[in-house]
């Protein structure tokens, strides 16, 4: 009898996991990526699945597409994708299934999109090897899809390379090439974990709207549980390679029973509305004093007519007192991460003044600008790509101070004094940044920032790929150390949410310009900019419920 019912649970669902046990190769921290999952994707409904990096969401994605690689293996379980058996299923079966049956979405556009394919051919490209159509109906299907997901101009667009284009714009793309057959099961991999709030906004909206005109079955792979309160109807929670707890939407977010979900969701950042308590070490001297300060971008060629040039910084002005944060947020391309660039001098500026500690540095020659260097840092947005792979964490953190003149036994002590002081053990020194975790690495950035005891540090995007609890840590550190040393903060970030925890003031930045600045309680409370009022009414999870599911059928 159990299992009629449990046949018959298969046949019902688009997508049916029963059991699945991926093994991890000998010598990992577990010996499974996913353990004994099991769980249903109605037919027309949205499942997310949601946990931390490292939870086995992903390897269930690639798995029910056949991408496994070879490390890894499937070594028990079934899968049922629209009532055909996966596991165990021939790579041409697969192929035949894949964009057909089952499309995907990938985390990053960029990487998953050919370089040196255009738009055009690669969208075409899913219809060619499923041998749909001629050459003339597959380009007019192309040029469909791409008016479909809301692309300005489709003629120009198919011809474009995806460099050329958007993080959202791109994501627009992988989101018409995984619609190109109108497959029954879409499978979302973290697909707005980078955008801007306004953007992510909008490819939520495309992915729901799309999703109920064609009534597709969508599993949608998240950490922020902001976006599974816009768009689940039911959630799967999972933690190392486990499901530890799953039911609908409604249920899991308003009345979690694991320990591990109502971890989860007391980590997501909301919007506070109040202003933040004033730090002990926070002084009324101006440390940063930025005036006029501009950048443009040119290029292209004048000689053909091609030049481009595009205004990065028009015209900002701000002051930054000691031991306080400024929040620089806005879109992308609203010129926050070139107003960064600027402020540490890793560009130079074509016009205004840039004081600090009193001195213009704007125009300083870098000869003169090295001695002052240590005390302006940078913590980056990946710090993966920040961190030398060749050296070890050890080499990283002293090798600067070293040049600058600090003995290296020094520089050792106050090294591994820093790795303990962000949350890291001794054993770290000597390891290398493909050993660490993106939260780890991440605390290894500010620790090399640190390393010179910089008065002011700038955090270009420091938590905007990371997981919502390991996010609350590092903005718990940050916050810790800016008590402790009354370092003053320049915080980019795009998530309007996170910039209200850890902010003094906030500049909200558009098309290159400050468009308004204020206290948090000003900028979220009473927003005096229509824009800035469009970015916090775009902020997932923050809306009631009812308020969205309204919005969603105007």
């Amino acid at each position: 009898m159990a299992a009629s019912i449990q046949a018959s649970a298969v046949e019902k669902a688009a997508l049916s996991v029963r059991g699945l046990t991926v093994d991890l190769p000998e010598g990992m921290e577990r010996a499974h990526a996913v353990e004994n999952i099991s769980f249903d994707l109605k037919r027309g409904q949205i499942l997310c699945i949601i946990g931390e990096s490292g939870s086995g969401k992903s390897v269930t994605a690639n798995t029910i597409m056949g991408l496994l690689p070879k490390l890894i293996s499937v070594s028990s379980g079934a899968i049922h994708l629209d009532g055909a058996a996966i596991i165990g299923a021939s790579p041409q079966v697969l192929r035949g299934l894949r964009g057909r049956v089952v499309s995907m979405i990938f985390q990053d556009p960029l990487s998953a999109l050919n370089p040196l394919m255009t738009v055009g051919e690669q969208i075409t490209e899913v219809l060619t090897a499923h041998g749909v159509g001629t050459k003339a109906s597959r380009r007019s299907r192309a040029l469909e899809l791409l008016t479909e997901v809301g692309l300005p101009d489709p003629e120009l667009m198919y011809h474009q390379y995806p460099f050329r284009l958007s993080g959202g714009q791109r994501q627009r793309v992988m989101i018409a090439m995984a619609l190109a057959l109108e497959p029954t099961v879409l499978i979302a991999d973290e697909p707005t974990t980078a955008l801007d709030v306004t953007t992510q906004a909008q490819i939520l909206k495309l992915i729901r709207d799309i999703q109920r005109r064609k009534g597709m079955s969508v599993m949608f792979i998240t950490h922020d549980f902001g976006v599974v309160a816009e768009i689940a109807d039911s959630v799967v929670v999972m933690e190392k390679g486990r499901v530890v707890e799953q039911g609908s939407a409604e249920q899991v977010l308003k009345s979690p029973t694991h320990p591990y979900t109502q971890r989860l969701i007391a980590a997501v950042p909301h919007l506070t509305g109040k202003d933040r308590a004033p730090q002990e070490k926070a002084g009324k001297e101006t440390i940063l004093k930025v005036e006029g300060l501009a950048k443009t971008y040119r290029s292209g060629s004048t000689l053909f007519g091609s030049q481009r040039v595009v205004p990065a910084v028009k015209d900002v002005s701000f002051e930054l007192a000691a031991g306080r944060t400024l929040g620089i947020v806005g879109e992308s391309g609203s010129g926050k991460s070139s107003l960064g660039r600027l402020l540490i001098k890793l560009q130079d500026s074509d016009a205004g003044r840039i004081h600090f500690d009193g001195r213009d540095i704007a125009k300083l020659p870098e000869s003169e600008f090295r001695p002052l260097r240590p005390q302006i840092q940078m913590i980056f947005q990946d710090p993966f790509a920040s961190l030398n792979p060749r050296s070890t964490i050890g080499q990283i953190l002293t090798v600067g101070p070293v040049a600058h003149g600090m003995p290296y036994h020094q520089a050792r002590e106050e090294a591994r004094a820093l790795l303990a002081h962000v949350g890291l053990d001794a054993g770290a020194f000597g390891r290398y940044p493909h050993e660490f975790s993106g939260g780890q690495r991440q605390r290894i950035g500010i620790a090399r920032a640190l390393m010179f005891k910089p008065r002011l540090l700038i955090a270009d995007e420091a938590v905007s790929a990371l997981d919502v609890s390991i996010q609350a840590q590092i903005l718990k550190l940050l916050d810790q150390i800016q008590r402790e040393t009354g370092v003053s903060m320049i915080f980019i970030t795009h998530d309007l949410r996170v910039a209200s925890q850890i902010c003094d003031e906030i500049a909200v930045m558009q098309r290159g310009r400050i468009v308004e600045h204020g206290p948090p309680s000003q900028i979220f409370l009473d927003p005096q900019s229509a824009y800035t009022r469009e970015l916090v009414a775009a902020i997932p999870g923050e809306r009631p419920r009812s308020a969205r599911a309204a919005a969603a059928n105007d």
